[in-house]
């Protein structure tokens, strides 16, 4: 995206700086990196920077409005509405594609976005080994808002632990040493003293709950939450726990579950912006665009790509029978922008990442991770066996 920096940084490339990379992280953290690095990080110009920043507070001017939780109540699915929901999420996540606009500029379009937290200890992590193993320009930045390596891990403690000692603090998921992401859960760990603790460990007596630490019984006060319901329902249907998620119990949730399901894509019909693709709940609708070969369907309660379509008819629209758990959206012409040691051009999505302080009126932009990709889609089952795709961070201009 900026010429002269991807040549100095091709140019200075090599399979065995990446191989090191790897072999580095391996040795930090042992049989934990469990998904694809790209040989990369990507390189964004002031230009795009700035519209990034724009689309942004486009989409954050929707979430603080009055009205926004009216508009979203039906978000929730009515079995897993979580007691005790706060004012505003602790984190949000929101994916752009890179594109060209019409007059062949770089662009964002949004893709998606989350009211649920993502890498922010393993992107704080990746950034590092990218600038000590390759090429790092000048006056780049993977933070924002005036953050550096150090504040940023200052101003994420202050959101995670909320003033409450790290040990009554947790990390929820389901089994943790399975997931894909247990490098960032080891990381998090490491910056802020956040116990990785399984959803069937917890105890709970009366509102109060508990997990157990080198013998002892510790009050959980505040849950780091990365645990999705979509992934109990479908991975673990009869899965007996002494906790319920839905359970009214005396903790701080971070984020609290309901916001998961309140910005997601259900929100995205509800977004008014020039970096917003168009989209429609399909219950809406009392006539389709004539030209549904423009657009991709979504079912809104699924997590990890699972039931988009790309490609789909008037007919196919019609056999559905809950048009209120779907819509439309105008589809998004990723640029391959990033160019590969062989010349070949790859696609990128960049997620914008911000922390939200309870008191605070507004989410804070602090980080950010990106995706290559060489495939129809973003994600591991588009880009299996091509090398420059992947994980990665992206470094702004400043």
């Amino acid at each position: 995206m900026i010429p002269e920096i991807r040549r100095q940084f091709n140019e200075s490339f090599s399979n065995e700086k990446y191989e090191a990379l790897l072999a580095e992280i391996e040795r930090d953290f042992p049989t934990q990196l469990d998904f694809r690095i790209a040989e990369t990080p990507v390189f964004v110009p002031q230009s795009l920077k700035i519209k990034l920043l724009q689309a942004c507070n486009d989409i954050i001017d929707t979430l603080v409005k009055d009205d926004f939780k009216a508009k979203t109540a039906r978000a929730i699915p009515a079995n897993q509405d979580v007691p005790n929901e706060d004012a505003h999420p602790n984190f949000l996540a929101v994916d752009f594609a890179v594109c060209h606009d019409e007059k062949g500029e770089l662009t964002p379009q949004l893709i998606e976005l989350q009211g649920f937290p993502s890498l922010f200890g393993y992107q704080w992590y990746l950034g590092q080994k990218y600038k000590k193993f390759f090429f790092s320009p000048k006056n780049f930045s993977q933070y924002f808002n005036r953050l550096n390596m150090a504040s940023y891990v200052e101003h994420m403690k202050k959101v995670l632990l909320g003033g409450e000692k790290a040990e009554n603090v947790i990390l929820l998921e389901i089994y943790p040493e399975k997931q894909k992401t247990r490098l960032d859960f080891e990381i998090s760990k490491q910056l802020w003293g956040i116990e990785p603790v399984c959803y069937t460990k917890i105890k709970k007596e009366g509102r109060k709950l508990y997990y157990e630490k080198d013998g002892r019984k510790i009050e959980i006060k505040r849950i780091y939450n990365r645990l999705i319901f979509d992934d109990l329902l479908q991975n673990f249907p009869d899965l007996e726990t002494e906790f319920k998620m839905t359970d009214d119990v005396d903790v701080k949730w971070v984020t609290h579950p309901n916001w998961f399901f309140r910005i997601s894509k259900f929100t995205l019909p509800l977004l008014n912006s020039p970096f917003v693709p168009k989209s429609y709940y399909l219950s809406d609708l009392k006539e389709y665009p004539t030209d549904l070969e423009n657009y991709v369907l979504k079912p809104l309660f699924s997590f990890a790509g699972s039931g988009v379509k790309l490609n789909f008819t008037k007919e196919d629209l019609d056999a559905i029978e809950d048009k209120e758990n779907y819509l439309i959206q105008r589809k998004v012409k990723y640029e391959p922008v990033i160019e590969d040691t062989d010349g070949n051009l790859i696609k990128t999505e960049i997620r914008l990442l911000f922390a939200w302080e309870d008191s605070a009126p507004r989410p804070r932009l602090v980080t950010n991770l990106a995706r290559l990709s060489r495939g129809e889609m973003i994600g591991v089952n588009f880009n299996k066996n091509f090398d420059w795709v992947g994980g990665s961070c992206a470094f702004f201009e400043d």
